[in-house]
């Protein structure tokens, strides 16, 4: 991951996000910025620092986030470890700068 300024790049690795995004994909993200639901974010988990993943969010209750991956079959998210604050939230994806594979 490199930060440069409120943009930065991602990469993807794994196969939570597919068909959505694919492994080795480079995506353009806006850290800090607003969400609403649908949005494909990164997420910190506050119990993983320095571990990045990238998610949807497919509700918002209360203020908390339930996230999930595009690929049900091959991502942990919210429904292993429930909702997120919106701190672990910490940038939305805005493109897929370079198709993996």
């Amino acid at each position: 991951m490199s930060k440069f300024g409120r943009f930065g790049l991602v990469a993807v690795a794994g196969e939570s996000m597919e068909p959505t995004f694919l492994n080795g994909d480079w995506l353009l993200v806006i850290w800090g910025a607003a969400l609403k639901a649908t949005n494909a974010v990164v997420i910190e988990r506050e119990d993983r620092p320095g571990v990045f993943l990238v998610k949807r969010i497919t509700r918002i209750e209360n203020g908390k986030y339930w996230v999930e991956g595009d690929n049900k079959n091959r991502s942990t998210d919210s429904r292993t470890w429930g909702t997120l604050d919106e701190k672990e939230i910490v940038a939305r994806v805005i493109l897929r700068v370079r198709k993996g594979r």
